[in-house]
């Protein structure tokens, strides 16, 4: 029964996938889904979507005093930099990495902002992490090295 249950879903979810009409949502590298315990930041990235930064933050910094979690201090560091403190985002791009030092997302971003900031050579250190953890290329490794080529001239 089980069996022909998830049979049963399997084709449902492709036959949705298959349906003319079916909007499938692009897919943004704004912070790790996979995070174990990470609170629910649907609210969060759908403000950073709207590009409402101060509500995100309010939201952000709310999530990271009951719960300090790399996937938090990620969009607490990506929405301090899309503010322009560049400063402040960095200390909590360090804070998710010392978290979790595997956090792709944050090593994406951390990369972005030493480029923002001029700092190529720490920019580079990023995409050979991100080299190192995702061997068969990743998002987060591909939207790197496009954001150096399109922004390295700093």
């Amino acid at each position: 029964m089980i069996k022909n249950a998830f049979i049963g879903f399997v084709s449902l979810v492709t036959a949705a996938t298959l349906m003319p009409g079916t909007v499938v949502a692009p897919a943004y590298a704004v912070d790790n889904m996979e995070t174990a315990g990470a609170p629910d930041l649907t609210s969060a990235r759908a403000k950073i979507a709207a590009k409402n930064y101060a509500g995100a933050l309010e939201e952000l910094r709310g999530l990271a005093e009951d719960s300090p979690q790399a996937d938090v201090y990620n969009l607490l560091g990506y929405t301090l930099r899309k503010t322009g403190d560049f400063e402040t985002s960095l200390t909590y791009y360090t804070k998710a990495l010392e978290l979790q030092p595997d956090h792709k997302a944050a090593r994406e971003y951390l990369g972005e902002l030493y480029v923002e900031t001029g700092k190529m050579d720490k920019a580079n250190e990023q995409v050979a992490s991100l080299t190192r953890l995702c061997p068969n290329g990743c998002e987060e490794l591909e939207d790197l090295q496009k954001f150096i080529a399109s922004n390295g001239t700093k």
